[in-house]
């Protein structure tokens, strides 16, 4: 996980520092056009070039494509605008015949400050469709005070937890984790499991549970024995049993070196969207990798927090060390199978197929398999040949689905010729919030595809999004 959301939200954090800005405007008429269409569509037109693969855009700048105008929000260079997706780096200039696409800010006067109560309305209204409802079912999360009370055996586990019982009894636990750390306990999976009742869930629509349930254990403990294995060939046990041995990151400890992962704290955007835990001397709180994905870096521990506290990141930017002490350590891995990753799918949706890949993404080589979780989980794929870290995976996958009862004939196992998700795939979900960059959009934010602090997923990020992007606190 420690390099899976690095580039998309440092890029987005930065557009933001930045002001949209980031390379010089290379022509007289560009920049006519650019002045144009801060006065209006309407005389901007007459003004505006064709888009053009060659041109780099900066803020402000227009360009016609397919007969339609846009305006670039910032930097961009060789996408192409789509009026089917106006939330990325282009701007799309409405002309009378398009209908509308939102359904305003309720109960707030055009360009006033909403009240909480509208702002709250306004996420509700754009996220009130299928899509959001069946992704937030699959991220749906149990209160912590039921997961607590889940115990191996216990009559009132809820159903998943005892689907994961009858396949992986605590018997099987024991036997694929010989070397695990004392702290990654059984009861622990169980609870990690129960915290994400889709995980081995039922389903209503003829979907095997069980079966799924297989793949998706199968896939979890390879991956486990990668990133956390001991990776000893000389040892009498196999490797693919020798996972969750380490808790913490090799090298690293809180009173040592920071482990090269608190750069961050002492940048001031992105301290100020996820601000760091500091310790007695005043020194910052250390987010090297933990648990059994090994979550890293502070814009990772404080999503997991939100989730985890009922939207308070705090908890675990304070005391990121409950990500090894605690029942977290092995919750961080059920969090990170079941969030999608624009333009990544969750690893769940993978497997389950509730994620649908489109003519991109099979170009790409992805699909409903193992194969793809590798890509998903750190993107060790695509030299041609299978990275020693890739081929390790597919190993203990193989041992695991074996053993699971998951039969792996036929289903994708190498990723070696498989390419990176792109913002063609059908996994690029409009899932964060952004800065409305449209003109009547101010105190508004709108669904984004790229990554930025305030996933929708997560309850009362709209109201963040809009309090920092215009500075106001809303009652």
């Amino acid at each position: 996980m420690r390099a899976s959301s690095v580039t998309t939200l440092a890029a987005a954090l930065l557009l933001t520092a930045c002001g949209g800005s980031g390379a010089p405007d290379s022509t007289p008429a560009l920049r006519t056009a650019a002045l144009s269409a801060v006065s209006g569509a309407a005389e901007a037109t007459a003004a505006c070039p064709a888009w053009s693969t060659s041109q780099v855009y900066t803020a402000g700048m227009c360009a016609i494509y397919q007969g339609k105008q846009y305006q670039a929000k910032w930097w961009t260079q060789g996408n192409a605008p789509s009026q089917a997706d106006t939330y990325g780096p282009w701007k799309y200039i409405a002309d009378a015949s398009d209908p509308p696409t939102d359904p305003g800010d309720p109960g707030t006067p055009p360009g006033g400050v909403p009240t909480k109560a509208a702002a709250e309305a306004r996420e509700r209204a754009l996220t009130d469709n299928d899509f959001f409802r069946s992704v937030k079912a699959s991220i749906r999360t149990l209160d912590n005070a039921a997961v607590d009370a889940v115990a191996p055996g216990a009559a009132g586990n809820p159903a998943n937890v005892k689907r994961v019982e009858r396949l992986l009894p605590a018997a099987k636990w024991e036997h694929y984790f010989p070397l695990r750390e004392p702290s990654y306990e059984y009861r622990r999976f169980l609870q990690a499991v129960a915290k994400f009742p889709a995980v081995c869930g039922d389903y209503s629509d003829g979907r095997n549970a069980d079966a799924i349930c297989r793949h998706s254990l199968a896939t979890m403990f390879a991956h486990f024995a990668q990133e956390t294995g001991e990776h000893n060939a000389s040892l009498p046990l196999p490797q693919w049993r020798q996972g969750l041995k380490y808790l913490r990151e090799l090298g690293c400890n809180e009173e040592g070196p920071g482990c090269g992962y608190n750069t961050e704290c002492s940048d001031p955007v992105f301290n100020s969207v996820w601000t760091c835990g500091k310790n007695a001397d005043g020194s910052f709180k250390k987010y090297f990798g933990r648990g059994a994905k090994q979550l890293s870096y502070n814009y990772n521990y404080g999503p997991f927090s939100q989730v985890m506290f009922n939207g308070d990141q705090s908890v675990l930017l304070k005391n990121p060390d409950q990500v090894a002490s605690t029942w977290l350590n092995l919750a961080s891995a059920t969090f990170f199978f079941v969030y999608p990753q624009p333009p990544k799918p969750s690893m769940l949706h993978v497997l389950d197929g509730s994620w649908v890949p489109n003519a991109s993404d099979r170009a790409a080589g992805a699909g409903n398999n193992f194969a793809t979780t590798i890509m998903i989980i750190n993107a060790e794929c695509g030299t041609g040949t299978e990275k020693p870290a890739a081929q390790n995976r597919i190993d203990y996958y193989r041992q695991f689905a074996a053993d699971l009862g998951w039969d792996v004939a036929g289903e994708q196992l190498s990723c070696a010729s498989m390419q990176r998700f792109g913002p063609a795939s059908s996994a690029s979900y409009n899932i964060y919030w952004e800065k409305n960059w449209n003109s009547g959009g101010d105190y508004q934010c709108q669904l984004v595809s790229y990554q930025t602090p305030y996933n929708a997923l997560i309850a009362g990020n709209y109201v963040k999004c809009v309090e920092r992007n215009w500075g106001v606190t809303l009652n």
